[in-house]
């Protein structure tokens, strides 16, 4: 198990049950409403905005997938946070220089561009803390779809779970961390020069 899993098991474990009450689906409306804006944003290729929704100090992992013999899932099916190969262990420095590659028109893998479009459900809020400078973080979880098409016959899907935190700085919210676990033990697509 990775440690942004073993973190986010340990945060949840010490978080009380979270009450499904009025505020509860006040607050899911809320997230969720982040997650479809943000899947907007990305797909209207609006990065200099999107990038305006991540924190500074932004933990945006996605490791890779192994099949693995029954008993071992939970030890062995996924690589290690800072420990092992992963598709992606970046921060939002690495994210927005990504960006700016792409929108500079000559970046080998996406000229010309994608044209992406991207699904989010099965929103869950998972734990609700203040960290420890005080401010509101959220533990969510969600399912997607991503379709990506390029040039005239190129087109791949993917699908997978996200595990995120947002945290609420002043009156909006901001990813501070994600988890992006593919289904995929071989990725079948040219790149992964999209973000998820």
């Amino acid at each position: 198990m990775n440690d942004i899993a073993e973190k986010a098991e340990v945060e949840v474990a010490s978080t009380p049950a979270i009450t499904r009450d009025a505020k509860y689906y006040e607050l899911k409306r809320e997230i969720e409403e982040f997650l479809y804006e943000e899947a907007e944003l990305l797909d209207e290729r609006r990065f200099k905005e999107w990038l305006d929704t991540l924190s500074d100090d932004l933990v945006y992992f996605m490791p890779m997938t192994y099949n693995v013999k029954f008993g071992e899932h939970a030890t062995r099916e996924k690589t290690r946070f800072e420990k092992d190969m992963s598709w992606f262990n970046e921060g939002k420095w690495t994210l927005t220089k990504r960006a700016e590659q792409i929108l500079t028109g000559v970046h080998w893998a996406e000229e010309p561009l994608s044209r992406l479009c991207r699904v989010v459900s099965n929103v869950q809020v998972t734990g609700v803390r203040l960290n420890e400078a005080g401010q509101e973080e959220v533990s969510v979880r969600s399912k997607f779809v991503m379709y990506q098409n390029r040039c005239e016959y190129e087109e791949y899907y993917f699908t997978g779970k996200r595990n995120d935190v947002l945290r609420r700085e002043g009156n909006t919210w901001k990813l501070a961390r994600r988890e992006i676990s593919l289904g995929q033990t071989v990725l079948l697509a040219k790149n992964l020069t999209m973000f998820f």
